[in-house]
């Protein structure tokens, strides 16, 4: 990317070249310099309990849009903070390939972990795609796109750590009903003793050492999947399948007070799409996940008791329970 502008980043984003961390890396610092250097308007929530969320308005280049909100207390907004931070991570994602879950303990470890930079550099980067989604004329035209690169991004960090991880689609027998099955596309499966399975395994479909990852931007309109999936494949396989859950995020844009209609304020406030009700309820009716985890969890997750107990951050899944899952 010699000239950074708008277009150039949204045909990287369009583009079906396979991804890599260097692209991930390579498309954040592009938008961030694209954002210094062009200096669209900023905007801060005029909420008082959300003034740490921004947006970007483009110029006419893209037809004036403005972006998602951005949680300032985990987005990078200079590039070089941006690229500093990601050659860290780069560098703890070493020590986790070599030493798993003893990296942690390795001196000066416990300081950075303390930074909660590991969630910092993963939202940048994805937050940054999707802000470039944002630009498009028509937002239908990014959305599948932004998700399947997040689903991608996970995928590439558990495998830079030394596991394997990759989608899957099994065809699971319906008990009882010969020639009947269901199929299943799994976002990531991975297992930290590497077990290659083939088709004439008994465990062919999902083996025991083995775990289930729904990777998603958002858990709006698809927590309820989750849990279902994890209930049908533990009961169609017959026996327990661990089925843990990452997203990036559960806040949208959302109108507040017609009072504001003048100003456009009323535009700039933000609303959470975590349904704590329906969360619970599937846990007591269904079966609780083995692992919720977020890049930017809602403050309600931090304090719920209940919610606590189920949900943590990202980088807790990255440096403690990845390796608890898959032993």
């Amino acid at each position: 990317m010699t000239e950074i502008n708008i277009d150039e980043l949204k045909k990287v984003v369009q583009g079906k070249a396979e991804w890599k961390l260097k692209n991930y890396y390579e498309i954040c610092f592009g938008f961030l310099t694209f954002i210094e250097s062009t200096k669209p308007t900023r905007i801060i929530s005029p909420f008082r309990q959300n003034q740490h969320y921004i947006f970007y308005q483009y110029g006419a280049e893209a037809q004036n849009k403005i972006t998602r909100p951005l949680n300032t207390n985990l987005f990078f907004e200079s590039p070089q903070a941006f690229k500093d931070a990601f050659e860290r991570l780069i560098e703890f994602l070493t020590d986790l390939r070599l030493y798993q879950e003893g990296a942690c303990e390795k001196e000066g470890r416990q300081a950075y972990l303390e930074t909660k930079e590991i969630n910092k550099v993963v939202y940048t980067m994805q937050q940054a795609i999707g802000c470039i989604g944002d630009a498009f004329e028509n937002p239908n035209q990014s959305r599948k796109r932004i998700g399947q690169l997040f689903e991608t991004l996970i995928k590439l960090l558990i495998q830079e750590v030394g596991l394997v991880c990759e989608p899957r689609t099994v065809n699971i027998p319906i008990p009882n009903y010969p020639g009947y099955s269901m199929s299943y596309e799994l976002d990531v499966v991975f297992s930290r003793n590497k077990a290659i399975l083939t088709a004439e395994s008994e465990h062919k479909y999902i083996h025991p050492s083995e775990i289930v990852g729904s990777v998603k931007t958002t858990s709006k309109d698809r927590i309820d999947k989750i849990f279902l999936d994890k209930y049908l494949l533990t009961k169609l396989l017959e026996r327990d399948i661990p089925v843990v859950a990452i997203f990036l995020h559960d806040v949208q844009r959302a109108s507040a007070s017609k009072d504001l209609d003048r100003s456009g304020d009323r535009y700039f406030n933000i609303a959470s799409t975590f349904k704590t009700n329906h969360f619970l309820g599937y846990t007591v009716a269904l079966n609780k996940l083995d692992g919720v985890y977020y890049v930017d969890p809602r403050p309600e997750m931090m304090v719920n008791e209940r919610l606590r107990e189920q949900i943590r951050d990202f980088q807790r899944f990255l440096t403690e329970d990845l390796w608890l899952f898959s032993k």
